[in-house]
């Protein structure tokens, strides 16, 4: 796999502190953990999922952490892979209670899209988060006035009150990047996305002058991609997740209006890998994405 291009001061995996683990990391830890032990003894799914009463699919959602292990089944596959150490099983027995456990974002369950759902858990746990938009600014930078013109836009028939649970849900995210163990954000953004006045003139100059106190962290990295940029031809938004957990992969997030796909087969994150880093070599430097949203800022005054 190709490591990720990596910005000044950015995590690498083994290199970073590990932030906490959330339900959705931990399932999918417990599914690396049942996926190697299943290997190990060359046992097929279909024989593992007849040992819990279920079949193979059963067993490639567990071990893709897809869902939550019940304790009827994980005894199941603890015996029948050798596991017999009370105090063993007892260390998988926690994991599948923590991993069972609601996220933050449950509260917002009245809003909150299945297929969205596993992007929260993973984005909680990443180490590093790269993400390229064409369109909006990406949901951890949105002012929340930005975030009300863009909702409003993305579900026209919804009633005021949903629209504002919808941008409560997306101000809670950016906690992340304020608590003590942060991941670094490296986000590049295409040019038309930071001239696209959503919201209208005074929201759009909030806006920007928001970009400009954010970058200041030091684990958030900015950069424009102007229209010259070939690179950006690819012209879908896709995020990257790197995790300093070593059992959990690299994925890749590509968001649709009404879904997603998640990726994380080595050659599909080199693929996309390979993007990422063609369009941070073009783009703006962080430096000079600064002053090009400087001159924007002056423009709208």
């Amino acid at each position: 796999m190709s490591a990720m291009m990596q910005p000044s001061g950015a995590p690498s995996r083994g290199g970073a502190p590990e932030a906490p683990n959330g339900p959705t990391a931990l399932r999918i830890i417990l599914g690396v953990k049942l996926r190697r032990l299943r290997q190990a003894l060359d046992i097929s799914r279909e024989d593992a999922g007849r040992a819990i009463r279920g079949s193979h699919a059963k067993i490639t959602r567990l071990e893709r952490g897809q869902v939550g292990a019940k304790e009827r089944d994980l005894r199941d596959l603890l015996t029948l892979y050798g596991i017999h150490d009370p105090e063993e099983r007892e260390e998988f027995f926690d994991l599948a209670r923590q991993a069972n456990s609601p996220g933050w974002w449950y509260q917002y369950s009245d809003v909150l899209e299945d297929w969205f759902e596993l992007h929260l858990g993973l984005e909680d746990a990443a180490s590093l988060i790269r993400t390229y938009e064409v369109q909006f600014l990406p949901g951890l930078l949105q002012t929340e006035d930005y975030a009300h013109a863009v909702s409003r836009l993305g579900y026209p028939n919804t009633e005021p009150r949903k629209v504002a649970r919808i941008v409560d849900l997306r101000m809670a995210r950016q906690k992340l990047l304020h608590r003590s163990d942060p991941p670094h954000l490296w986000a590049v953004v295409d040019e038309a996305v930071v001239r696209r006045p959503f919201g209208g003139a005074e929201v759009m100059r909030a806006q920007l002058e928001h970009l400009l106190k954010i970058v200041r962290l030091p684990h958030v990295t900015l950069q424009v991609a102007p229209f010259e940029v070939t690179a950006a031809a690819a012209g879908t938004p896709v995020t990257l997740l790197r995790f300093a957990d070593p059992d959990l992969p690299d994925k890749v997030y590509l968001e649709h209006l009404t879904n997603a796909v998640y990726l994380d087969k080595p050659g599909e994150i080199d693929q996309y890998t390979l993007i990422m880093d063609r369009l941070c070599a073009e783009a703006f430097s962080p430096r000079e994405t600064v002053s090009f949203i400087e001159e924007l800022l002056e423009e709208l005054h």
